[in-house]
């Protein structure tokens, strides 16, 4: 936890405020990092429900809300307004007409019905970046699907590539077309900020979860674009997954001027480098399954921490593979400032940090994740606005 607790004047996004209709991750985990290096983010909310991430998951505890809820609305004001009112509309349109930025990840047509979109706000506000998260991009064929992380795994091909054809197709446990969504969102803010101090005038910022998977790959698309060959880094002959006798190892052999030879120190097979199956790169590659077994073989015959110390002494790239839990406790992480803490009303909130280390803008917990329309009375007090508009 760092032990200075910056200020909002102190920080790189001060003074800019920002409306936030987002709700699940792309959105919320783009508006989180606004509001965490000092932007004023309002969270628009839905009486009675909220964001979906309130009650997406499980909560057992007593807390009022949830861990995965927590781990995306820290630093954050919780209004909560019935959009279906005409009162209420008009307290949100208030709120923009004095707002730096808007982000939304609703489905296409959804702000234009409410009259929030690009068009009309633009008018009202010419300096607001209007930003938009979609599943597949805001026109074309797929415009008005839903989109999904799952999905977004799935049409953009990455669900499809994996280390081995052999494997089942599967989804991939951790969002992370979500996250890299949104984190191309919070860039595209960025840009726009930057791009409004010589302008004077705010644009639309568009980001869609297929981009960003097909962002993600971009050397095995540009390979398959240029010259319609396959780039599979997982299905590299030298590298794997190979379990030991108390749990497994990855290793990369990769950026060696001999990785078979050091490969064969390190595993106690000085023949490997001489064995004729092996002597180039495409013979690796046809012989794979034969090499692996050789892998598979020397790796289960010891432990975890004996085969990373072999490895690392012939400077070979590996790591232990770990569960979360393992991952979160090591020194390593908290050195980094990955884990935040700090006291929320009824329970201590435990979270992730951002990736991103400015030493003069440490992030912290300024807010814990705010209750539903806790901040609802005060936000509309701050646009002259009585209290109970459009809130029930």
């Amino acid at each position: 936890m760092n032990a200075h607790i910056p200020q909002p004047a102190e920080l790189p996004l001060a003074g800019i405020k920002v409306i936030d209709f987002t709700q699940v991750m792309m959105g919320p985990c783009a508006t989180q990092m606004l509001g965490d290096y000092g932007a004023d983010v309002i969270k628009i909310e839905r009486p009675g429900a909220g964001d979906l991430s309130r009650t997406s998951f499980p909560n057992d505890h007593a807390g009022l809300v949830g861990p995965v809820f927590c781990s995306l609305n820290r630093n954050k004001r919780s209004v909560a307004l019935d959009l279906r009112k005409p009162e209420a509309r008009a307290a949100v349109l208030a709120m923009l007409d004095g707002a730096d930025v808007v982000v939304n990840n609703f489905r296409a047509g959804v702000m234009e019905r409410m009259g929030f979109g690009y068009e009309d706000l633009a008018r009202r506000n010419p300096r607001l970046i209007y930003a938009v998260g979609t599943g597949y991009g805001l026109t074309g064929p797929y415009a008005h699907k839903g989109g999904q992380d799952v999905l977004a795994q799935a049409m953009s091909g990455v669900m499809y590539r994996r280390s081995d054809e052999s494997l089942p197709l599967a989804v991939h446990a951790t969002t992370f077309a979500d996250y890299s969504a949104g984190m191309h969102l919070v860039q595209g803010v960025l840009l726009a900020l930057l791009q409004r101090q010589r302008t004077g005038k705010g644009q639309l910022v568009s980001v869609s979860l297929l981009d960003s998977m097909i962002a993600a790959q971009m050397q095995e698309a540009t390979a398959h674009l240029m010259r319609g060959r396959e780039v599979n880094w997982g299905a590299m002959p030298l590298s794997g997954v190979f379990a030991t006798s108390d749990g497994a190892v990855v290793m990369v052999g990769a950026f060696k001027a001999d990785p078979v030879g050091d490969i064969g120190k390190a595993l106690g097979l000085p023949d490997l480098a001489a064995d004729p199956r092996f002597t180039t790169h495409e013979l690796r590659v046809a012989n794979k399954p034969a090499l692996h077994k050789i892998f598979r073989e020397r790796f289960a015959s010891n432990t975890t921490a004996h085969w990373l110390a072999r490895l690392e002494e012939q400077d070979l790239l590996c790591a232990p593979v770990r569960k979360l839990a393992e991952t979160l406790a090591d020194e390593q992480i908290a050195v980094n400032g990955m884990i935040l803490e700090a006291d929320g009303e009824v329970e201590r909130v435990r979270t992730v940090g951002s990736p991103v280390h400015l030493s003069d803008a440490p992030v912290a917990i300024r807010r814990p994740p705010a209750r539903l329309g806790q901040h609802t009375e005060e936000v509309l007090a701050e646009i002259g606005v009585v209290a109970g508009a459009g809130q029930d």
